[in-house]
């Protein structure tokens, strides 16, 4: 077991942090969150303008988003043992410091591939970033406000994704691409330093047997992520050999991560935790239910503009509702945790869901574009209830020693379902649709596809439904074998 240091521990529960100080902490915490999602969304935006710049073809300009995205997923749930291990705050600080850094070598790199190279390194500050910012709820607000932080959270996160296209557009039409790196700096900075003067300081020690960080098992789970990532990515969701063998290799390396963790001393994941049934149905949920959102990213702009005929412009306004909507939602939808319990908003986040993808499978065909925004904005926000809800039931009883590499695999859970809709999903768009490309394709080959896209992601809530509502049951049995 891994002692965690009292000053952690009273760091947490002290009154004498003030209101005040919580509320810069959060602040803080809040832009640790901001930056990680503009820092995905504002350089999606400029990859045509990034490919030109470089005089690069658009398949090896798509590696500055897959390079960020690869680093951050395989390291998320490492640095959240990391920071378990050697002290939270610290290690959230060398973080932001790496994030900005690696931002600043993004603006000033010559040649495309010193781009990949820096936007990987952002891509690990970044996952110190998201790993530990959900950690840091439980030791700098009271427990019965831990909804309403998470929700804030979201909400920043959502503003992020929101923000980066418009601001990325901006930024490039005024100054240049570099400035949509350049931007982090003082945005970096004002987060350092508000993780310096408002975070508690921890300053956790080994125990006795030598707790350390697990590398055989760090490193496996690094190749693991990276394989699946790989797989779902390349080849624009065509399963080539490639992609089979990439498959394979990531389920042989899971067996074989399983195999290690279960012998090691010092496990990087807590494998016992992991077979309890709600955090593992909550891990499940998470995973389905980002998969079905990263079907309204991928498939809403080709539905849009070849169904429904939007141009561009239009088509970007309406694509941004979704995030606004989160956005929007976030902080009541942590109040609204606080005051009902997250099982409960999760059963009825995960009703509403189901009933927004039922709706997007029709309700586009007969009218128009409010027939979609109606569901897609049912859907957006019905997520922000279910992540405010879903983040909290697993956040509030952790212990101290946990709370970074669980917050980490709630992460991952995230990013594996976003990478895996990105692909799966856009499969079963392109194959309903029966067009090798969706530019092409008519706008009732389009309806169909989105109806086939919708009813499996519907079926994909359903199944975490069924989670939530057997975890909620699970919980109350333990509860009456109590008293």
């Amino acid at each position: 077991m891994l002692r965690t240091s009292r000053t952690e521990d009273e760091a947490a529960a002290a009154p004498a942090h003030g209101a005040r100080s919580v509320r810069f902490a959060l602040a803080g915490l809040s832009l640790c969150m901001l930056l990680p999602s503009l820092g995905t969304s504002i350089a999606n935006v400029a990859l045509p303008t990034l490919a030109k710049a470089f005089d690069a073809p658009f398949q090896q300009a798509q590696w500055i988003v897959l390079a960020y995205l690869l680093a951050n997923t395989t390291l998320i749930v490492s640095v959240g043992r990391l920071g378990d291990l050697t002290g939270r705050r610290r290690l959230l600080m060398a973080g932001v410091l790496l994030f900005t850094a690696a931002s600043i070598a993004c603006g000033l790199a010559p040649t495309l591939w010193l781009l990949v190279a820096a936007r990987a390194v952002q891509g690990l500050g970044a996952a110190i970033m998201m790993a530990l910012t959900l950690a840091f709820v439980g030791e700098t607000v009271p427990k019965a406000r831990t909804g309403s932080a998470i929700g804030l959270l979201g909400t920043m996160s959502a503003i992020g994704t929101a923000l980066g296209p418009s601001l990325g557009g901006v930024l490039i039409a005024a100054v240049g691409w570099q400035a949509i790196f350049f931007i982090n700096l003082p945005l970096g900075l004002v987060a350092w330093l508000l993780a310096r003067r408002c975070l508690p300081a921890g300053h956790p020690a080994p125990a006795a047997g030598g707790a350390r960080l697990d590398l055989p098992g760090t490193l496996l789970l690094a190749l693991t992520l990276a394989a699946y990532a790989l797989a779902m990515t390349l080849g624009r969701g065509h399963a080539g050999l490639l992609n089979l063998a990439l498959l394979g290799a990531a389920v042989l390396g899971l067996g074989l991560f399983v195999l290690v963790e279960s012998r090691a001393a010092s496990p990087l994941v807590p494998l016992p935790r992991l077979r309890e049934p709600v955090l593992g149905a909550s891990l499940a949920m998470s995973a389905l239910v980002a998969t079905v959102m990263m079907a309204t990213l991928v498939v809403g702009p080709f539905y849009l503009a070849g169904a429904l005929g939007l141009g561009a412009a239009e088509v970007g306004i309406v694509m941004s509702i979704g995030p606004m909507v989160a956005a929007l939602m976030g902080v009541p939808a942590g109040r609204m945790v606080d005051r009902l319990g997250a099982p409960r908003v999760s059963i009825g986040a995960l009703g509403g869901m189901a009933l927004g993808c039922s709706a997007l499978c029709v309700a586009p065909l007969a009218l128009g574009v409010a027939g979609y925004l109606a569901p897609v904005a049912l859907t957006t926000a019905c997520y922000a209830l279910f992540q405010a809800a879903n983040n909290t039931g697993v956040m509030a009883d952790v212990p101290p020693a946990q709370r970074g590499v669980l917050s980490g695999m709630l992460n991952l859970s995230r990013n594996l379902g976003l990478i895996t809709g990105a692909s799966a999903m856009g499969a079963v768009f392109a194959g309903a649709a029966g067009a090798a490309d969706l530019r092409s394709a008519d706008a009732a080959a389009l309806a169909t596809g989105m109806r086939a896209t919708f009813a499996v992601g519907g079926l994909a809530i359903v199944v975490a439904l069924a989670l939530a509502v057997a975890s909620r049951k699970v919980v109350r049995r333990l509860a009456r074998r109590q008293a």
